[in-house]
């Protein structure tokens, strides 16, 4: 709080970002102007101090991270979307992958004997497939590992199988629902501006069709995440869009857990042209986001793309949780060019990074609920992850 005193008695800050402030330190909500607004004129520690009032407020010094793994069925897919590094057309099935049923199941029985909470499921879209194949896998796994929670699938998967069964999102998700399904990824969001989405992911579910999908699994009383796809050939005013979209949709369901910002990457993929963005403007976005959607109660970065410095970075720009664990089987990250060529992380070093910037490192299961405080956990080793000390930003 004195941090945002101290800046609101700056006369030196334009009026627009003062008022902007005030609205932040008495819980207004700033709209669509406003949020433009600080894209173009709002500089890296004013944004830091705001986002990181929002999140001390919610959260203090918690941040939060599962243990998780990814399965990933196939890189084939039907839909051809310009920046995606990962996945490959069906006519070049000699450079994919697509499991079967035993396989995939395989894969989860792999982590048997390993503490984890979670399996996120995400791949790409091919008619095989479809409704009846994937409700069988989530009951499979379900009976395999009643405590396992089954993520899985994003809107572009689930409209593709919809369709295809000839049925609406509504009786869709509560196939999903019924067969062992307990929560949505935010992926396929991409950016919801349809000119912006014609041109990286032609022919997809449109933006309008992600939120209905989600909207419908929210009426379940079930939970989801939600991303924005960010730094390719979007405008500011298309990221407030879509936050803004977000930002409806969650006032009307309150469904959404956590926002995560996708920061594009330009290897392997059609967009190779496109130059990423920096660091600073990583972390500019993630406080933006904390700012705008102020009833999401989560900012996540996921360390395996954008670094686990920036990672830590980002901590003291709105963001409260790092993701997971997870392994070296998750392709879609390093296949786009991430800094993490082989993402994973133990239990302690991941401990260890939160540690390191002076946070409280909390385990959680999907849906927040604490599995273990690590806070003044000391472990039997010693320590030595493989990335430096940062010092902590105070901006």
């Amino acid at each position: 709080m004195q941090t945002l005193d101290i800046l609101l008695n700056n006369q030196y800050i334009s009026e627009p970002l003062r008022v902007i402030a005030q609205k932040v330190k008495d819980k207004k909500r700033i709209n669509f102007d406003e949020g433009v607004y600080l894209y173009e004129h709002a500089e890296l520690s004013y944004l830091g101090i705001l986002a990181n009032f929002i999140r001390e407020e919610k959260h203090g010094d918690k941040t939060y991270f599962n243990r998780n793994f990814h399965l990933e069925p196939t890189n084939l897919c039907v839909y051809d979307c310009k920046f995606c590094s990962y996945s490959r057309l069906i006519k070049q099935k000699e450079e994919g992958w697509a499991l079967t049923m035993e396989e995939m199941l395989d894969v989860v029985k792999k982590y048997d004997d390993e503490p984890v909470t979670e399996v996120h499921i995400v791949g790409g879209v091919l008619p095989q497939y479809d409704v009846t194949f994937y409700a069988a896998l989530f009951t499979a796994i379900k009976k395999h590992r009643p405590g396992l929670h089954v993520k899985a699938l994003t809107p572009v998967e689930y409209h593709y199988i919809f369709k295809k069964a000839k049925i609406d999102y509504a009786t869709g998700m509560k196939l999903m629902k019924d067969a062992g399904l307990e929560s949505m990824p935010g992926g396929g969001a991409e950016i919801f501006d349809p000119e912006i989405r014609e041109q990286i992911a032609k022919d997809k579910c449109t933006g309008e069709q992600w939120l209905a999908i989600h909207e419908e699994w929210h009426k379940l009383g079930m939970r989801s995440n939600a991303t924005m796809l960010y730094g390719h050939i979007e405008e500011f005013k298309h990221r407030v869009d879509h936050m803004e979209k977000l930002r409806q949709l969650q006032d009307k369901t309150g469904g959404f857990q956590t926002f995560i910002p996708l920061k594009f990457r330009n290897q392997n993929n059609q967009m190779s042209n496109v130059t990423e963005v920096s660091v600073i403007e990583d972390l500019r976005n993630y406080a933006i986001g904390r700012i705008y959607l102020d009833n999401f109660d989560h900012v996540k970065a996921y360390w395996a793309m954008i670094s686990r410095e920036t990672a830590q970075m980002s901590l003291n720009f709105g963001v409260d949780d790092i993701d997971g664990t997870l392994d070296d089987t998750t392709k879609i990250y390093s296949m786009a060019g991430a800094e993490e060529q082989n993402p994973a992380m133990s239990t302690e070093e991941l401990v260890e990074l939160i540690k390191q910037v002076d946070r409280k490192p909390i385990e959680r299961d999907t849906l927040y609920n604490v599995v273990k405080d690590y806070t003044d956990v000391v472990f039997d080793t010693e320590v030595k992850p493989s990335y430096y000390k940062l010092p902590v930003i105070n901006p």
